[in-house]
């Protein structure tokens, strides 16, 4: 029998995934660290992680495995690389995602699709993929990752508004669907966060947005991976198809 819990953090090459993969590892899980296109990140936070192990003479692993996430295909090989390498998925993290701000009516289909594929499909691609063996061993832990803006709306954002409004739907509809098999489904929303997606915004803006802030500071990708982590932690055993908003106060 596996001792030791593994966890996938889909979108983990990136600022927030990559601190939830450092929050995993830290607490003992093996972490299988998904990217796409990133491959360079997402091997340097494999190396980080391994010297760490090593350095501090811990036994759990961090592998990395590429997919289209959008692709069930892709999903499915990946799933089965991870079982092959690391074991069965305990914990999920759907965190892979992403925007872009336009007007609505320059949203190509193309665009809509994309984001959709990414944000949504990818998520419900790997929830099928990892429940059949939560539902055996009936436990397990699903971590979605939308927005402030799937909560809100944003302007200039109604793709990516949409999609991660989808993501929240999907999360209460599943929780209820899975309560029963003891899996947990649930939700963080994070709000401003100091990730390169934020870049585009000027220290102008970047300010505007600190002061509205009731915590008057933005957030950080540890922020999002502490929320995480508590999800999956026992110490939410009771906690399923909510959405924690990890924003500051910056949406109440």
């Amino acid at each position: 029998m596996k001792n030791t819990k593994t966890v996938l953090i889909t979108g983990a090459s990136g600022a927030i995934g990559s601190a939830i993969g450092r929050k995993f590892f830290l607490n003992g899980f093996n972490v299988a660290l998904h990217y796409h296109k990133n491959y360079d990140n997402a091997n340097n936070l494999k190396s980080e992680l391994s010297v760490f192990a090593a350095d501090n003479g811990l036994n759990n692993k961090a592998e990395i495995f590429s997919a289209n996430v959008g692709d069930s295909a892709e999903v499915a090989k990946m799933f089965s690389e991870i079982r092959s390498s690391l074991g069965e998925v305990d914990v999920l993290v759907n965190n892979a995602g992403g925007g872009t701000q336009i007007l609505f009516s320059d949203i190509t289909d193309e665009l809509w699709r994309e984001t959709f594929a990414l944000n949504v499909d990818g998520c419900f691609y790997c929830c099928k993929e990892a429940l059949p063996h939560m539902i055996h061993e009936k436990q397990g832990k699903i971590i979605n990752i939308s927005s402030i803006w799937g909560v809100t709306g944003a302007s200039c954002e109604v793709h990516y508004s949409a999609a991660k409004a989808a993501i929240i739907g999907l999360t209460k509809a599943l929780a209820k669907e899975l309560g029963p098999s003891g899996i947990n489904v649930n939700c963080v929303a994070p709000g401003v966060i100091d990730t390169p997606m934020n870049a585009h915004l000027s220290e102008e803006a970047m300010n505007e947005l600190k002061e509205e802030t009731p915590l008057c500071r933005i957030g950080t990708p540890e922020d999002v991976a502490n929320a995480v982590y508590f999800l999956a932690s026992g110490d939410a055993s009771f906690i399923t198809g909510q959405v924690l908003g990890a924003n500051g106060g910056f949406v109440i």
